[in-house]
């Protein structure tokens, strides 16, 4: 009989979770507090357990939670199960479907809702919706149907979903060719200097805090990232700005607004979720935690979408509203930068 110790990688009969590359640059760092900067969602205690039940490998052996990590180790969390992302299962949950035809459909997504399935979030995602609504839907290089693109959970917006394999393929042309169409509406913490301009950096995970992102401005890490950002209003200590993307990264706006120096309204994972610009008032600070309270995401809008239809080849345009609570926030500081000048 095999046990932890002397157990083997038999990949016909576990399933990868999880696999991460150490760096070269690694410090010794014990596998579950490792393991804690890469799995989103995940406490160490499940970590632990999964540890002790013979669930995590190091270079193709089983280790214990203390196993301290080195640089170039391959780590895997495996399962006997299948990851449950690709257990996808059709579910009747409403969506706010803006346009669809025979080859796409174009939804505008709540804030709060997965697109898809991953750790934390098997169920109740944009994907378990659209699996109902529409059968047999392609699958992109990721193995998620339908998918051009996608936004974060708290970011609200337009995303256009592929019915078939050609209109994939086309559709991701051009967002690869950088030919749609795709502006956000952000509220962003200080006063934008300039009325517009344009910020590039290279993004990649943060090797510091492997749930954020990270502008390398050198490029010698990541993938190439453009903004393009113009001021709608200024609103005193935070300024309403309109981006458009270039490109589409991972957080691309939420990171690239941070690195000029305004971050995102109540964007937790950035830092934006305390005051970072005004006065020390107390008044003032219960201002901010009501526009907290009344904001509790990230003041960030997928507002407009446009790209080539993959059929008719006509040019297709969507503009959504600015979410209600978004725009509450906005009134809110509106008040009090009318009321404090």
């Amino acid at each position: 009989m095999q046990t932890p110790e002397n157990q083997e990688l038999n990949d016909d009969e576990l399933f990868e979770h999880h696999r991460v590359i150490a760096s070269k640059g690694q410090e010794p760092l014990r596998v579950d507090k490792f393991l804690m900067n890469f799995i989103e969602y995940a406490t160490r205690n499940k970590i632990q357990q999964s540890a002790k039940s013979g669930h995590i490998w190091v270079n193709g052996t089983i280790v214990k939670q203390n196993y301290k990590v080195k640089p170039n180790d391959e780590v895997k969390v495996l399962f006997e199960h299948p990851p449950h992302e690709f257990l996808l299962v059709p579910e009747d949950i409403p969506i706010d479907v803006v346009y669809e035809d025979d080859v796409l459909l174009v939804v505008n997504k709540p804030a709060g809702m997965v697109v898809h399935p991953g750790h934390g979030n098997y169920t109740g995602t944009l994907i378990n919706a659209l699996l109902h609504h529409v059968k047999d839907l392609p699958t992109n290089s990721n193995e998620r149907p339908g998918l051009v693109h996608r936004i974060d959970k708290d970011t609200s917006g337009l995303l256009v979903v592929a019915k078939t394999e050609a209109a994939m393929t086309h559709l991701a042309k051009q967002f690869f060719d950088k030919t749609s169409e795709r502006e956000y509406v952000a509220l962003v913490w200080g006063n934008v200097k300039d009325e517009e301009g344009t910020i590039e950096g290279h993004i990649a995970r943060n090797p510091k805090n492997r749930l954020q992102m990270h502008v390398f401005p050198d490029g010698d890490e990541g993938k190439e990232a453009v903004t393009h950002y113009s001021v709608i209003e200024r609103l005193g200590y935070v300024t309403l700005v309109s981006c458009k993307l270039e490109t589409g990264r991972t957080h691309q706006i939420r990171v690239h607004m941070k690195y000029i120096g305004h971050t995102l309204f109540n964007d937790e994972r950035y830092g934006g979720d305390k005051i970072l610009k005004g006065t020390t008032f107390t008044k003032y600070k219960q201002f901010v935690d009501n526009a907290f309270k009344i904001l509790p995401r990230q003041a960030l809008h997928a507002k407009t979408l446009g790209f080539v239809h993959p059929v008719t080849g006509e040019t297709m345009r969507f503009d959504s509203e600015i979410p209600q609570d978004m725009v509450e926030c906005i009134e809110k500081w509106r008040h009090y930068s009318h009321h404090s000048s």
